[in-house]
Parts: structure tokens; sequence; C-alpha cells
């Protein structure tokens, strides 16, 4: 762990980047999420700070490597944090080999100006019905980044080992999204990873709630009406919930 100043950051990728899950009205396109959280810290350590996110909601990895790399680069970062590919797991049919070796030539560009960068696994979703399914897909992946990270020198927050992820309490009700303590938790994370000093804390969390098999069922019928239902019908038409935002923050400026 070690800590270099960094004054000019761009997040890239998805709604994880983008902030999704963590709600708030002030923040542009209405979240907030862990990147605005670690550029609010690099702000408080760092004078001259700047900060832009490209992160648009929905983006599979191609869109991402597409849309936002000549972008982000264009803004002459000296740290980017970039994850991309978990829309693209999700999704019935993915060749996880062509999809990491775009990954790896674009965290290549990025290593080769010089500028930091900052690699994520993807989580485990072992206690989630739904994510198991592609557990083993995720699991491929995973190994592929971590070879990433090791020959680019990419430092990497391995959400995979952050049992806490899988603890529901930490995601949006959705349970696509992390809501606002599963962004602090990255975001924690991310500034360790780097080696900045911040006050942010886990939030303490307890023991587990116990279910009844009965309300467990009542609860996923009703997570399957109000998320799941209208999600795959939005996959069904080739829409994502994305196509109408801008980037989040486009231009390179003072975190505010």
């Amino acid at each position: 762990m070690f800590c270099t100043t960094s004054k000019r950051l761009v997040s890239i990728g998805d709604s994880f980047t983008e902030g999704v899950g963590d709600e708030d009205p002030s923040s542009p396109n209405g979240v907030r999420g862990w990147a605005d959280r670690v550029a609010e810290r690099l702000a408080a350590n760092h004078q001259d700070f700047r900060y832009a996110n490209l992160a648009i909601r929905g983006k599979l990895l191609g869109q991402v490597l597409t849309e936002q790399l000549e972008p982000a680069l264009a803004l002459n970062p000296d740290l980017v944090t970039f994850y991309a590919g978990g829309n693209d797991l999700m999704r019935p049919k993915v060749d996880i080999d062509a999809l990491i070796d775009d990954y790896d030539l674009a965290v290549g560009r990025v290593v080769a100006t010089g500028a930091r960068v900052v690699l994520f696994t993807g989580v485990d979703g072992v206690e989630d019905a739904l994510f198991r399914k592609i557990r083993g897909r995720v699991a491929i992946y995973n190994e592929h980044v971590r070879g990433i990270a090791a020959r680019h020198g990419a430092l990497l927050v391995d959400m995979w080992a952050m049992r806490r992820l899988r603890d529901r309490r930490l995601w949006a009700p959705d349970r696509l999204h992390l809501n606002s303590s599963g962004h602090n938790e990255i975001a924690i994370a991310v500034l360790d990873a780097l080696g900045e000093p911040h006050k942010l804390t886990p939030a303490e969390l307890g023991p587990r709630p116990l279910l009844s098999p009965q309300a467990r069922r009542t609860e996923n019928l009703q997570w399957g009406k109000e998320h799941a239902v209208p999600w795959i019908k939005r996959r069904l038409r080739g829409e994502s919930s994305g196509d109408a935002l801008p980037p989040k923050r486009p231009t390179m400026d003072p975190y505010a």
C-alpha cells in the first residue's frame, strides 16, 4: 500500500461507477456512489484536485471502451478507475476470453500514459439465487482481471474477497446495485488501496435478521415484480436504463 499524489481522477464504467443505488438528488444523474466519495476525500487531501466520471448505467464493456476510453484519456488523468463487464456476464451468452482481451488492451493503453489504474473483481453472489447462477462466469472473469492487474501493475480492489458484500443490507432494493452503505464500503477499499488517509467507517450491520421461508418467498416475489421483470423486458427490447443519460461528470473539474 502506498500513497502517491493524485490530482486528476477519471472514473469509467457502468452503473457501479456511476453510483446507482446510492440515491442523491443533489448529485449529477441523481446518484452519488463510491467514486464521488473517493473524489471528495482526494479533494480534501490534495490541492488542485480535479475529477471526471464518464460512467453510465447499463453499458457493456465494448460500449465503455468505444464511448468512454478516448474521452477519458483526452482528459489527461493521473489516476483512472476502470470497471466494466458485469452487464456482459449477465447476458445469456458471453465470450469471456474475447471480453478480457479487449479489457487487457484498454488497461495497457491507460497504463502507457503513466496514469495509475484501479481495477475491480466482481462480487461473489453465492448467497443470492439470481447471481449464484452466473457465479462460475464471474469467477473466471475475476481470475482474468487479477492477471491483467498483475501484468500492468494496476491496483486491484478484490470485491470477490469482500465477504461483507454478500450481506443484502448493503444492496439497493433491486439487488443489482449497492446502496449508500455498500458504496461506502467500496470507497473505503479504493482509498485503502491508494494509501489515502480517510475517516470513512463501515456500516455497523449487526446480526442478520432471520426470515421465515414464507417471508422470504413474499420478499422474492415482490422483488421479481418490481425489479426483475422490468429489467428482463428492457433486455428483450434491446433497451438500457442509461440510453438517454449523459456521462455523470463529463469534464475534469474540482469536486463539488
